[in-house]
This record gives structure tokens, C-alpha cells and sequence, in this order.
């Protein structure tokens, strides 16, 4: 392995400059991947880059992405997941941006995901959790996540566009793979909702009539429709209570409600409920999934529910049916 320097590999530029990390951003925007994802890798290829003295990754091999790879399971005791994400950006770096084939790369072991089963609020449970977020959006929300088993961030970006009441259904836009899906609406919250997107178009109304009222589109819709930003359709059911500054454009604009205000409430509900359980969110969408199949739901409708590309994924949630292991009654309770 070569050990230039980083000048000598890249005609005086470091390679944490803004120059190599904006050709990653600027490949990272090309293929769509989200603020959150770009945030991610860059942050994982600084930290590679730094780790190895600053040489640039051209320099760098099968040895040096393999020693980062462990240094972060042995020295920072990362998850599984944490160490597959810091590799795929590496895979990101070297084949989209660098253009470099590395087949070796192919052959890093990823880190073993272990197998955990979800956890799961019985309804009881559930209902207490619920009963404990007292302020009316952020009871809505956590109820969709919940009754439409929706992921915690598709819904605080739900758009007004795709909710249909009428029909009781909600699609769900670039859910995770880049999949649409369709889900119900509770009935029970239909009401509720039809109150939400009512606000929501006031707030959208004042913020015309002050020449804002612009939201942001995804992919290049703006450009292809200019007056979708300021359509009520494409606006959030959830806005922000204020504007904020788009990292990538600088544009200002209303933004969906944050995220963090969820799991906050989510957080001392649970606590409120005396819940031992660790619970998030996304517990809610475990449950969704879990009484649906007690209920006598087949595995394949959840799977459809839920956006799972495959079957096996939504299998883990069949760990709620194998009372007293895997249906067996034990011999204790036998007469």
C-alpha cells in the first residue's frame, strides 16, 4: 500500500477538505439520498480519514477500512448497525465518488446484526402510553403511528395530499427503500385528523398571506412544478411552529413538526404509565404489527401494511403468538 501523503494524492487538496466532502454531498444529492443519510456518511468519512492521519483514501486499503471497522467495534463498542452504516459509506466514497473498483471492499465481513425480538405494549399497555400524551398533536401523531403503523418520521411528513379520509386511507410517500405503500386510517381518528388539516391549512393561509407558504418538494418537483411548493396539498398535516433554514438550499421555509417533540412526549408518557418497558416510537409501529396478527390478521396483509419488501422481516413478529414457547403448553401446566 502506498503511503503518500494526502497533498501527493490529490494535488495539494486534504482530502477532509470542502472540496472532496462537497463531491460527496454533490454525489450523495445526485442519487437522492436523504439530508439524514448525506449528515451520516460524511460524518463516517471524515472520521475514516482522520483515524488513518489524514491520507487520502486513494492511499488506503482492505487493511486500513478493515482496522477502522474494528477500532469501532473494539475501542467505541458501536452496534452492529452503527458499524454496517460507517462501511457503507466507505463502499459510497471509494465506488460513487472516487470512481475506484475495489473488489476487496465486497469482501469486508460485515459486523453479524444480531437477532432481537421487538418490543411490544400489550393494548393495555398501549392505551395508557397513548392516555398519557396530553397535548392534542403529539397524541394525534403517536395514535397514527400506532393505528396506521406508520414509522415515526412518515408521520410528521405526512402531506395533506395523502391523506384521503374519505376512503380512511393514507399513503405513504418514499417510505424506507423508497417504497409507497397504503395504510388505513382509524375511524377513531378521522375526526381528528380532518380538525389537524384544518389548522394546518390556517397556518398555510397566514403564511401566503405574509408571501411565504412554500414547502419543500422532494427530487426535482419544484423546478418541474414551480407552484407545488405553495399548493395546500403539498404542505405538511403536521407544520412546524416556525421557519427554519434548509441546510442544503438556504431556502426558509416551514418545516414538519420535529421529531424530537415525539419521542419526548412518547418518553414521559411511558414514564407517566409506569411502562418498564423500553419504549420509543417506534414501539408503537411493533405493536400495530403485533395485535394485527393476534387479531387474526395473515402475515402477508401486515407485510403489506407495514412496507416490508420481504415476508421474513415481518416474521419477527410472530414471536407474540408462541405463548409458552412456540405454542407448546409447558408440562407444569399440564394436568
Amino acid at each position: 500500500m502506498s503511503n503518500k501523503t494526502i497533498d501527493q494524492g490529490t494535488g495539494g487538496q486534504s482530502p477532509s477538505s470542502p472540496r472532496l466532502l462537497a463531491q460527496v454531498r454533490d454525489r450523495l444529492r445526485l442519487k437522492h439520498y436523504s439530508l439524514r443519510t448525506e449528515t451520516a456518511y460524511v460524518g463516517w468519512i471524515k472520521r475514516y480519514i482522520f483515524f488513518h492521519g489524514k491520507r487520502h483514501p486513494r492511499d488506503l486499503g482492505k487493511a486500513e477500512v478493515e482496522a477502522f471497522l474494528t477500532s469501532l467495534a473494539v475501542e467505541r463498542n458501536v452496534a452492529a448497525s452503527t458499524q454496517s452504516q460507517a462501511l457503507s459509506a466507505l463502499l459510497f466514497l471509494y465506488g460513487e465518488v472516487l470512481g475506484i473498483d475495489l473488489p476487496w471492499l465486497d469482501e469486508i465481513t460485515r459486523a453479524k446484526k444480531p437477532a432481537r425480538l421487538p418490543t411490544v405494549l400489550t393494548r393495555e399497555e398501549t392505551r395508557a402510553l397513548l392516555d398519557g400524551i396530553g397535548q392534542a398533536e403529539l397524541h394525534l401523531v403517536a395514535s397514527l403511528l400506532y393505528g396506521s403503523g406508520l414509522r415515526l418520521m412518515e408521520g410528521v411528513r405526512l402531506r395533506v395530499k395523502d391523506v384521503d379520509l374519505a376512503r380512511g386511507e393514507i399513503v405513504v410517500r418514499e417510505g424506507k427503500g423508497g417504497k409507497d405503500r397504503v395504510t388505513m386510517v382509524p375511524q377513531r381518528l378521522i375526526e381528528p385528523l380532518r380538525a389537524q388539516i384544518a389548522r394546518a391549512r390556517a397556518v398555510h393561509q397566514s403564511d401566503l398571506a405574509r408571501g411565504r407558504g412554500e414547502v419543500w418538494l422532494p427530487d426535482a418537483l419544484a423546478v418541474k412544478y414551480p407552484n407545488a411548493a405553495r399548493a395546500f396539498g403539498w404542505q405538511y398535516v403536521f407544520p412546524a411552529a416556525g421557519f427554519s433554514t434548509d441546510p442544503r438550499s438556504g431556502a426558509e421555509r416551514r418545516h414538519h413538526l420535529d421529531e424530537k417533540r415525539v419521542q419526548r412526549a412518547v418518553k414521559a408518557a411511558a414514564q407517566k404509565a409506569g411502562l418498564v418497558k423500553p419504549v420509543s416510537p417506534h414501539t408503537l409501529r411493533h405493536s400495530f404489527a403485533t395485535h394485527l396478527l393476534e387479531g387474526g390478521y395473515d402475515i402477508r396483509t401486515v407485510q403489506e401494511l407495514l412496507g416490508h419488501a420481504d415476508v421474513s422481516t415481518t416474521m419477527i413478529y410472530t414471536h407474540v403468538l408462541n405463548r409458552g414457547g412456540r405454542g407448546v403448553t409447558s408440562p407444569l401446566d399440564r394436568p
